[in-house]
């Protein structure tokens, strides 16, 4: 998280900035809040006290994610489209075409947004995308600072059963007839953003040596802490390694 959010800010002070994609796994799992979520359950609180999960901030906004099994992706778009429920069209048309690539069929939803969702895959709105039958199988969200957009998306793979239902109290999303894999997916999506910015030069960057030092500063900033949490617990450790573009072309 800390990560994502200084991409962010790096891209405001860099002339002519390039996107930089991300995708990572999370070690364990880790339950993550959107920005301006404020309600946590006492059974969550439980979960964590007895070692059966982590929680964590997210500086985009959004319900109660549980990350585990699954892949996450940050997308920095320098420049996006003011208006957000464009931005998010343009993201989703990225990941429809890059995961019917897969042969899975993806659109948009169509559930109104409820601030502060307990569970963010309990609806689909339009930042979100479901399958056929309705099912969501990608939540997104967003988060904007002086017109540069961090939008941040889970894909459950494989997520925890068990953990899943003693958290939500529902079933997780299970792909049918069987889960694409998490490095099919990358594959997929990453193949399919060079075809969105044909413009664009891509490289993989990993984490540099001064990037680590501030995200191991900031890290404390999005763990949760709470009287009856040990305060403690360690960041969730990613793989770090960033997809960035170089400048536009022409």
């Amino acid at each position: 998280m800390a990560f994502d959010a200084l991409l962010l800010e790096q891209c405001q002070s860099t002339n002519n900035p390039g996107p930089v994609l991300r995708f990572y796994l999370w070690e364990g799992p880790w339950l993550s809040f959107g920005r301006h979520q404020t309600s946590r359950s006492n059974h969550w609180l439980d979960l964590v006290r007895n070692g059966r999960l982590n929680m964590v901030r997210r500086p985009s906004g959004g319900g109660a994610v549980l990350h585990g099994g699954g892949l996450t992706y940050s997308l920095i778009w320098p420049h996006a489209p003011r208006q957000r429920r464009e931005a998010y069209r343009r993201a989703n048309a990225w990941i429809s075409s890059g995961l019917a690539r897969l042969g899975l069929e993806l659109h948009q939803g169509d559930d109104p947004a409820l601030a502060g969702s307990q569970n963010c895959f309990a609806s689909a709105t339009t930042a979100d995308l479901v399958d056929p039958s309705g099912h969501k199988r990608i939540g997104s969200a967003q988060f904007w600072q002086r017109g540069h957009l961090l939008q941040h998306g889970e894909i459950p793979l494989t997520p925890p059963l068990q953990l899943w239902e003693d958290v939500f109290a529902t079933a997780p999303p299970c792909w049918q007839p069987v889960a694409p894999s998490a490095a099919s997916v990358e594959a997929a999506l990453t193949e399919a953003i060079v075809e969105l910015w044909p413009g664009l030069r891509w490289c993989v960057s990993p984490i540099s040596r001064r990037e680590q030092q501030l995200v191991t500063e900031r890290a404390a900033d999005y763990v949760i802490t709470d009287s009856a949490v040990s305060s403690n617990n360690p960041e969730a450790r990613m793989d770090v390694t960033a997809w960035r573009s170089g400048k536009p072309k022409g």
